[in-house]
């Protein structure tokens, strides 16, 4: 991170020697001049985040910009402003006399570089993307990169640079603050509080009290290649097959659009935001509510299994935070079968997943997601779907996930944890396949299949229609777990029998809300419903839902 920001840095000073300008002393100047600018916001940085830290407990970012004026000036101690301030000169006068000192002077009389050399010093300027991108892989460098302490989150603050830290929230939806009025009355939370009642925690579908806990993250597995669920036949056999084994849940949806919101719509019960994703602002998914950590308060040793970069998207931090034991990525695997753009392919993550949970200790909670249906669809299997279009290749990808899937259940069968273990199967989103339309606003687009089977089930072949998603996961297996003490104010326990049926899915800059009346989509561009068919009812409790989480996630 420290070389990422110093190849920033040096960027305006390369350029500045490729330039093809004769004139000495205007360019010793510009580049006193860019130094000391820079200089400037670095030092600036760095000694305004050691005063925020102690108050907000993260690193600096565009957040106190939103609070900047007189009040804020005025919140500091007198004392500690003045050493702030002390801090301050010291470091930039100390840093403006090493730069007269020892650079300058060797800067100078560099100048004027022969024009020949333009083209290379351009060069060398290019170069300076790789220590900023700091990687060759698909993730580009983010904070979860420096986080390395399971549990505690200063070690993996002290890591991060602030400077990089606060540009790069700068540059990104950080700073982002979502509207405050969208919901014409008062108290949103309190209605949502009642969507989400749970009095009656329903049957037991469990035939032990305290089971292992393997949750498998499909990657892109809409319901629209799932036949059991509308979709294409003999694109999954195997699912196919194992609804009939389980309990299947047919009116089930994603809360957005993309993986790192799948994963905190299941793993946090946190909703998918239509223009942000929370779990890349490690300051504000540090305060929200994680199932590992609600199932390692029942005994559970919990563990996460992906065989892809995991710091792709902020992933790190976020499951290092989450609490989980053991994290599992592309670099505990043999580089020989790393091969693929995003990482190892689901047959050998599948392996890994049942070997690891041969030798966990019970109960245990593992979460797997898989990749292999991912763009661009790399599958190391005899192609059965002809083609090379994008659709064609989808649907090989997710029929090679699928049979890998298949065998992992079949190997699971074989073990002694089998009869005491819940398997749940979902997918982290749904995808614009296999229709070539590039519908972004419709529930079909969102649908996604969730499947509860295992040893520990006491029934199969069972069908709930309920109308759920994502961040139900989290209070619907904890009751089952008998703990109804939630920590997750946005998710409800679909078995229970008196449930409010609905949904609710986001997507850029809009979200749609469905329940047994119909479905609603509203558009913030728009600022007006795109689809309404829900009754008053429905329209009040979509923007209820919708300003309960903006004013949550504001306030993180």
């Amino acid at each position: 991170m420290d070389l990422a920001m110093t190849g920033y840095w040096l960027i305006l000073t390369g350029l500045l020697l490729t330039a093809p300008v004769q004139n000495i002393k205007f360019i010793a100047r510009l580049h006193w001049f860019v130094t000391a600018l820079l200089l400037f916001i670095s030092v600036s940085i760095v000694t305004v985040d050691l005063e925020l830290y102690s108050h907000w407990g993260f690193r600096m970012n565009t957040t106190p910009l939103f609070y900047a004026g007189p009040e804020a000036i005025a919140s500091v101690n007198g004392f500690r402003l003045i050493i702030i301030i002390i801090l301050f000169i010291a470091l930039v006068a100390s840093f403006i006399f090493f730069y007269f000192k020892f650079i300058s002077k060797k800067f100078i009389a560099l100048l004027p570089l022969p024009l020949a050399w333009a083209p290379v010093m351009f060069l060398i300027t290019g170069c300076l993307f790789i220590p900023i991108r700091s990687s060759f892989s698909v993730a580009p460098l983010n904070t979860g990169v420096v986080y390395f302490h399971k549990t505690k989150t200063f070690p993996n603050h002290a890591g991060i640079n602030v400077v990089w830290n606060f540009l790069r929230s700068l540059s990104s939806k950080d700073g982002l603050k979502y509207p405050s009025n969208f919901f014409e009355g008062s108290h949103p939370e309190e209605i949502v509080k009642e969507m989400m009642r749970s009095e009656n925690p329903g049957s037991s579908l469990l035939t032990t009290a305290k089971p292992n806990v393997i949750l498998i993250i499909l990657e892109s597995f809409t319901s629209k290649i799932i036949e059991p669920l509308g979709g294409l036949p003999n694109i999954t056999p195997r699912l196919n097959q194992l609804v009939h084994e389980g309990i299947l849940f047919d009116n089930f949806y994603a809360s957005g659009d993309r993986t790192d919101k799948g994963l905190l719509a299941i793993l946090s019960a946190y909703p998918a935001q239509p223009l942000s994703s929370i779990i890349k602002y490690p300051e504000k998914t540090q305060s929200l509510p994680y199932l590992p950590r609600s199932l390692a308060q029942l005994g559970y040793t919990t563990s996460f299994v992906y065989g892809g970069d995991i710091g792709f998207a902020n992933m790190e931090s976020y499951l290092t935070t989450a609490g989980f034991s053991h994290i599992t990525e592309d670099d505990d695997f043999d580089e020989a079968i790393d091969n693929s753009k995003w990482g190892v392919a689901d047959h050998f993550v599948f392996e890994r997943l049942l070997n690891e949970s041969d030798s966990a200790k019970s109960p245990f909670f593992k979460v797997m997601l898989s990749l292999s249906s991912h763009e661009p669809f790399e599958v190391p299997m005899e192609t059965v779907i002809k083609g090379n279009d994008e659709r064609s290749l989808f649907l090989n990808s997710c029929l090679y996930t699928d049979k890998s899937l298949g065998a992992f259940i079949d190997g699971a069968k074989k073990t002694t944890w089998w009869k005491n273990t819940l398997i749940v199967i979902t997918a982290d989103h749904g995808h614009r396949f296999p229709d070539n339309a590039e519908e972004l606003k419709d529930k079909e687009r969102f649908k996604i299949p969730m499947l509860w089977l295992g040893g520990a089930i006491a029934k199969s072949d069972t069908v709930v229609h309920t109308i759920s998603g994502q961040t139900d996961i989290a209070n619907t297996l904890l009751a089952q777990l008998s703990k109804t003490q939630s920590v997750f104010p946005f998710s409800k326990n679909i078995l229970d029998t008196q449930v409010t049926p609905f949904a609710v899915y986001v997507f850029n800059n809009g979200f749609g809300y469905l329940d047994t009346k119909g479905e609603s989509i509203y558009d913030f561009d728009y600022k007006n419903y795109i689809k309404q068919e829900s009754d008053a009812e429905g329209i009040l409790a979509g923007k209820a839902y919708m300003q309960s989480l903006f004013n949550d996630y504001n306030n993180r």
